[in-house]
């Protein structure tokens, strides 16, 4: 749910600074409009890379203690009973 709402409005941001950008006589508003597009270009990808975490490197990690231990306990892993 808060995925698509950080890309709609990085989409929408995005947009701003293309049409100021293509808009803009002025050079330092020029490169300030290229700012945002590449700030927004850095959210999407924290965006999509936490999503990436989230559903292949925590899985596998688990997968790998579970593998390895036979266990998901934490305990087992520690040699507590």
């Amino acid at each position: 749910m808060i995925f698509e709402h950080a890309l709609v409005l990085s989409a929408y941001l995005f947009s701003i600074g293309i049409y100021e950008l293509i808009m803009s006589k002025n050079m330092v508003r020029a490169l300030m409009c290229l700012e945002l597009m590449l700030n927004v270009v850095n959210i999407n990808l924290e965006i999509f890379f936490s999503i990436f975490v989230i559903a292949i490197i925590e899985p596998t990690i688990v997968f790998s203690i579970y593998g390895n231990k036979k266990s998901t306990c934490i305990n087992a892993s520690v040699g507590i009973s």
